[in-house]
């Protein structure tokens, strides 16, 4: 939960972190391979914060260094900076590159173009983009060969907190994604807020799962005469109050429906939304 603008754990939470805690500031091994360090950005919309990935041993990249923010940069870079090689992002919002520019100029990094199919050959990795748009229109994923670990950024998160489609987001292409994905026999995914995924597959299919409810619910409360995202959040989503969680709920249904109307099972007309 967020609270005085801060992401905070309840007592069951803080019972349940599991085997890779979330410590702002502490670069976090979690293979041979990746080590993690949070940014201190906490919010309904980022989670915990940002995930900065620093993936290889001699030879480094940085995934998405977070926002410009010194003492998150003191951090990564003081992680062994000087061996760090390469700098990218899963997409250019500022919760996950604004400090892309800064972690540059700190230790003389190259810049790595996330393009579909780079790769990046370091000394004991191969890492390669993919590019996965819906989310943003953007976005990239990162596979790490060797691991089949995928750095998804805001494709699939476990966290039910992290709205994984709002704002300018494109569910059905973020489908496609989820389902490119879902092909890649992957070990672990890393998400840009939350936990690493220790369960692709269950995660996948329950974040699939997930999506569908959400459209059900939504042509529930049309049938049942809502016509509007906030009468549809009144109606079906009426455990949410806080207000900041109620606008991204919105944005999260606003989202929804341009897909439900693609699909052409609903229609905007001057008095809101009907299903056909």
């Amino acid at each position: 939960m967020v609270k005085n603008g801060r992401f905070t754990l309840s007592e069951d939470e803080e019972q349940e972190l599991g085997p890779e805690p979330i410590v702002p500031g502490v670069a976090r091994a979690l293979s041979p391979l990746v080590r993690r360090i949070l940014g201190l950005n906490p919010s309904l919309r980022t989670s915990y914060g940002t995930n900065t990935y620093l993936v290889g041993i001699d030879e480094i990249v940085v995934i998405d260094p977070g926002p410009e923010n010194s003492s998150h940069l003191d951090s990564v870079v003081g992680c062994e900076g000087d061996r760090i090689r390469w700098v990218t992002t899963t997409c250019s919002g500022p919760a996950h590159a604004g400090g892309v520019d800064a972690m540059i100029e700190r230790t003389g990094a190259e810049w790595f173009d996330p393009k579909d199919g780079n790769t990046i050959l370091g000394t004991e990795f191969r890492l390669t983009a993919h590019e996965m748009i819906g989310p943003t229109a953007d976005h990239h994923t990162f596979l790490l060969e060797e691991e089949r670990t995928l750095i998804c950024g805001q494709l699939i998160a476990e966290e039910w907190a992290v709205p994984l489609v709002a704002g300018e987001a494109d569910l059905l292409l973020t489908l496609e994604s989820i389902n490119k994905a879902a092909k890649m026999r992957l070990r672990r995914i890393a998400p840009a807020f939350g936990h690493v995924v220790e369960d692709p597959k269950e995660a996948i299919a329950a974040t699939l799962e997930r999506y569908s409810t959400t459209d059900e619910l939504i042509v529930k409360a049309l049938k049942g005469g809502a016509s509007s995202s906030e009468e549809v959040a009144a109606t079906q989503f009426s455990n949410v109050d806080d207000p900041a969680e109620v606008d991204l709920l919105i944005s999260n249904i606003e989202v929804h429906l341009e897909k439900l109307a693609s699909e052409k099972i609903v229609k905007q007309l001057k008095s809101g939304w009907k299903v056909r």
